[in-house]
């Protein structure tokens, strides 16, 4: 019969701390064992040999049990001999896992593995806002950072760090996207606008293909893009060459310091937008008389949104339909 080191390699192939591990069982096991048969009157029991043999490898040394025989004595030099550099191996190889464990966490290389959070594509300012905002709102919602240009992870609370390209498979298995509850695409502030675009809807596909009931919000910096990010399947597309443009042109117009109005836009203080569905109650109404509804209950009828088309501040007498979703600034 042909021989075969399969044994050996599957042995090899255990992390070392692991193999040291059942090293030293062995030895202890083994020599506890062997102490208590030559010496029964002084190691009473095979516990006592074993307890005997921790506490002699790890150079601890209590004295309570002590080899009293030649043959006994013997045994303890080959023990000390066999053990003590595998213990301190052992304890080696642990405090290097340790630190290599802590490295893989900070370098991003660290699968993660739980459930129902959000995906970040992109760390800027933008993101590092949108993470305060979640971490307001939602303080326990696990965020799952993905990024290719950062070296370490910016360590946040609640932010674990995947370094990587998103648009490769292994990079979104590491952040878990199956189980996913929505992933956000920020645009590539080291492209142009156009690469950007093409950028973002690349990294949507991607994970459109890996998980077609995700949630994906998209950033467009260009509107020929925009119509591509539909087709790649955003469920939000975000605008932002129009939203900051419009902003900008009403202060301009207002030319009253809107920014601090701008600020309460954010979720983190206490104010948000909701599109909630019309209750059976209000259909037939007109945007006057749910407005006055909706005031009682401390919520702001901005408008509304009916199929694909949305009505910003319709006039006072629109007719609420059945199908019609409400869009409310409330807090």
């Amino acid at each position: 019969m042909a021989r075969t080191n399969r044994t050996i390699v599957q042995w090899l192939r255990w992390p070392i701390h692991y193999r040291i591990t059942i090293i030293v069982l062995l030895i202890v096991l083994v020599f506890g064992e062997i102490i208590s048969l030559v010496e029964p009157d002084e190691f009473p029991t095979i516990f006592d040999g074993i307890w005997w043999a921790v506490v002699t490898v790890s150079t601890v040394g209590f004295g309570d049990y002590v080899p009293q025989t030649y043959v006994g004595r013997g045994i303890a030099m080959l023990m000390i001999l066999a053990g003590a550099s595998f213990v301190t191996a052992y304890f080696a190889s642990v405090s290097t896992a340790a630190i290599k464990r802590q490295h893989s966490y900070l370098e991003g290389r660290v699968r993660f593995t739980g459930k129902n959070h959000v995906v970040l594509i992109g760390w800027n300012e933008k993101a590092k806002e949108m993470v305060k905002s979640l971490q307001t709102v939602k303080p326990f919602k696990q965020i799952v950072l993905i990024d290719e240009s950062l070296n370490e992870s910016p360590l946040i609370e609640n932010v674990h760090f995947i370094k990587g390209n998103p648009i490769y498979d292994e990079t979104l298995l590491k952040a878990n996207v199956l189980e996913a509850d929505a992933a956000i695409i920020t645009s590539d502030q080291h492209k142009n606008e156009q690469d950007a675009d093409m950028g973002s809807i690349l990294v949507l596909l991607s994970l459109k293909g890996m998980n077609p009931h995700l949630y994906c919000v998209v950033e467009i910096l260009t509107e020929q893009q925009t119509n591509n990010a539909s087709r790649a399947g955003a469920d939000e597309i975000i605008k932002s060459y129009k939203l900051t443009s419009h902003l900008i042109m009403s202060s301009y117009l207002a030319k009253n310091d809107l920014s601090s109005f701008y600020s309460e836009f954010n979720p983190a203080s206490g104010n948000s937008f909701k599109i909630v569905p019309v209750d059976e109650m209000l259909i037939g109404k007109t945007f006057k008389e749910v407005s006055h509804e909706l005031l009682e209950k401390e919520s702001i009828l901005i408008g509304i949104k009916r199929g694909d088309e949305t009505k910003v501040n319709p006039p006072l007498s629109f007719s609420i339909q059945q199908d019609d979703c409400l869009i409310v600034f409330t807090h």
